[in-house]
């Protein structure tokens, strides 16, 4: 069912392409199953990912890798419970430990998109 989706998702992308390659049109695919990711990232190369499951959900940053194109783009991770209740790991204030669940968050991420050698900066 999944792939049957992904084949219309980028079918109706498809005519909405913007200037930087992607579609307007974007698709859900959890960091939790990183072996679908590389099928529907292949299925739907033009189309923006969201990869919720990371973190709390228990997907870590190799994970999300799948998801994401040659070019380090096409997706976007999403952390809401290790972020918004960071502060009952960390202790402390509560903007503080979001902000730093965020940065780390993004270091992890970055690392791994260098591993991957498909870091774009």
């Amino acid at each position: 069912m999944f792939e049957a989706m992904a084949k219309l998702v980028d079918k109706w992308g498809a005519e909405v392409i913007g200037e930087r390659g992607y579609s307007a049109i974007g698709a859900v695919v959890g960091a939790t199953y990183p072996e679908e990711a590389i099928r529907l990232r292949k299925m739907m190369p033009k189309t923006p990912i969201l990869v919720p499951g990371y973190g709390a959900q228990g997907g870590g940053a190799m994970d999300t890798m799948p998801s994401f194109n040659e070019d380090g783009y096409g997706a976007i991770v999403n952390s809401s419970r290790g972020i918004i209740f960071a502060y009952q790991k960390r202790g402390g204030e509560y903007a503080a430990a979001a902000r730093d669940a965020a940065l780390d968050m993004k270091k992890d991420l970055n690392g791994a998109l260098k591993k991957k050698g498909i870091c774009p900066w």
